[in-house]
Order: C-alpha cells, then structure tokens, then sequence
C-alpha cells in the first residue's frame, strides 16, 4: 500500500524552506541515475550510494531495447510509450546520451500473436507497421533469410546501457549530487518510524528520505523494515562480437534470438531481449550462441567473438515496477523494475515529483 501524500518530504520542506532535501539512492543503475539527475536538477541533494562500481550490475549487461511492446496490459503500455518519448527529453538535456532509434523489426511468436499484438497496439497508437519480405529486407537488409511475415515499428530504439547511466549520474554530480561507489549499505536506519538514512560500510549516511533502487538487492534491504517484495532475477547471458563493419540498421527479434549493432559496431545478441540461459558453462553457452549469430546475417561469418556478459534482471513477482511509498514506514520510496532501460526517463522524473511534492503521476497509479 502506498502512503498519503500528505506523509511526504513536502510537508517538511514547506516549514522549512531553507533548507535542501538530502535524498540518499540506494543503487547506481540507469533507475538510480535517472532518478538523482531529476532530483538535482529540481533542487535537492541526491547522494547515490552503489555497492560496486558506478552505473550497477544489471543495467551494464542489458540488451537496452526501449520499447513499448507486446504482452503488456493497457496501463503499462501507456506508462512505457510515455517514458520512450522521454528519452528525447534526455538526449536534449543531458550531454552524453545518444539514443540509437533504428526501429524493431519483429516475428519472434507465432502468426496470430504477432497478429493480435498489431491490432492491440495498434489501436492503443503503437506505430506498428505490418512487412513482408521484400520490406523487411529493405528494413534489414544483411538477413541471410528475411521474414514472410513482421512488424516494424520505427520508433523503437536501443541506447548503450553504461554509457547512459554514466551521462545521468555525471550530469547530476555537475548538480551537486554526490556519488559513491564501492560502499555497500548494510542497513536502512529507522527512528520513531522513520527512515533517517542509511548504514554503510563506510559509516552512517543521514538522509531525509532513502530511495531504494538497488534492483536485486532491494527485497533484502526492505525486509527489516517489514516490508516484503516478492522478486525473481533470472540470469540473462549476452554475446558481444569484436566491431564490425554496419550489418544491422535497427533491433532485430528474431525467432533464433534478438540483437542489435552498437555505434561501435559490435554486434550484442541473446537468445531474447534478457539474453540466453548460460548453463553449467557460460563460456560454452555463449559459444554456441554466437555460431547462432553467425548463421542469421549476410557476411555472419566474418563476426568474431568478443566477450559475453551474464547479468540478473530484477523481475517483481507480478512483472509490473514497484514504485512509491509503502505505506509502513515514512521516509522510504521504492524503485524497482525490469525494463529499467525503457522506464528510467519516466520513472526517474515522476519519482523525482512525487518525493518532492508529493504529486503521484498519474500514469504510476497501478504500480
């Protein structure tokens, strides 16, 4: 359950002015980041605090795709096709994000789901566009066998996880937000039914108010304060080719797996858009995947193996964000999601209000 708003930082800040709200962030992930950018750029003191290295784990092994895309019920959708046009919002505003909005080109399930996910996106304005196969190899044209039959849709895009996070957290840092890596918080700190901060390894962290956004590692922080968030983080393994010359236009979704072309050039791929399974042996897993790889492209044959990455997405029970206030215990607001790449602009805006002021976004309301 959430909390009234009136139980919010906006209540204090109004008896006293003067002073800057101190928000602590529990994670450095593109939520995180997000998340400190609009606090600073609103005013307030975001000090983020990251176990390891600045930017999180499973955001620097996502395969990035921003999307509004099928399987999704209404308000999700909406909350998702919002947050895309955000990322235009970022790339103005902060130096260092480049969005690369190549389109999708899909056909990963069968003909009437493909079918059905049209219409239904369609009408909810998604703007989905229905190819054969002499589109869909003028869209792509280095398929080594094209589709029949797909759906492209333009607007989609993908961004470099890492690089983005990086831009998000220096642009709040230029703010006056702080960031620190390398410090595990050991404990939320409560008094008189209040977070008042956090404990780290480094010390005690003083906060009026603690954001948790520290993907798997939420659920096990929130626990002492009773509050339970039910969670899964299935592993996601992804294949990185050595930069290559321009194979891919776009993302493609395959049946065999999804993958796409960094500005760089190097080719990032995976069994979906999570990455595949990595087995008993992740090397010998993402071996098999890329010789896949190879087999989908014109000239497939001459990608060379780079490295893989194996990342945990941090997937809430019912698959929907987490995002707000409990309703157990003031001072706390929680950040949690998969899909973190599409839902950052958004999230991290709204999120930014709603600590501030108290306004709860409209389009959060489900979640």
């Amino acid at each position: 359950m959430l909390q009234n708003p009136e139980n919010c930082w906006r209540w204090d800040r109004e008896r006293n002015l003067a002073r800057t709200p101190k928000i602590a962030i529990v994670g450095s992930g593109i939520v995180g980041a997000s998340i400190a950018w609009h606090l600073s750029r609103s005013g307030a003191q975001p000090v983020v605090i990251e176990a390891g290295e600045a930017g999180g784990l499973a955001t620097r092994s996502s395969w990035a795709w921003i999307n509004a895309s099928w399987g999704n019920p209404e308000p999700y959708f909406r909350l998702r096709h919002r947050s895309m046009a955000m990322w235009h919002d970022l790339e103005r505003d902060v130096p260092g994000i480049t969005v690369a909005w190549g389109g999708g080109l899909i056909w990963d399930m069968p003909t009437d789901e493909l079918d059905a996910y049209a219409r239904q996106h369609s009408a909810w304005g998604y703007g989905i566009a229905r190819v054969g196969a002499l589109e869909a190899q003028r869209i792509e044209p280095q398929l080594a066998s094209p589709p029949e039959r797909a759906l492209y849709v333009a607007e989609e895009g993908a961004v470099e996880p890492l690089a983005a996070t990086l831009a998000l957290l220096a642009a709040a840092k230029s703010r006056g937000a702080e960031i620190i890596p390398r410090q595990p918080v050991l404990n939320l700190v409560e008094r008189a039914g209040k977070l008042v901060g956090v404990e780290t390894d480094g010390g005690m962290i003083d906060a009026d108010e603690v954001v948790l956004a520290a993907g798997v590692a939420t659920p096990e922080l929130a626990a002492p304060m009773g509050i339970e968030i039910p969670m899964t983080a299935p592993p996601g393994l992804l294949v990185v080719s050595k930069p290559h010359s321009r194979l891919l236009n776009g993302l493609v979704m395959a049946p065999e797996m999804h993958l796409r072309q960094t500005a760089d050039g190097r080719i990032v791929a995976g069994d979906d858009f999570g990455g595949s399974d990595p087995g008993e042996d992740a090397l010998v897993s993402a071996r098999a995947v890329f010789d896949q790889l190879k087999n989908l492209l014109r000239s497939g044959e001459t990608l060379e193996f780079d490295h893989f990455s194996l990342g945990y997405r941090p997937t809430p029970g019912d698959g929907f964000p987490v995002v707000g206030r409990p309703q157990s215990i003031a001072g706390l607001y929680l950040a949690t999601m998969h899909s973190g790449i599409t839902l950052a602009p958004a999230v991290g805006r709204f999120a930014a209000s709603e600590i501030l002021t108290g306004r709860r976004d409209v389009l959060l309301a489900p979640f």
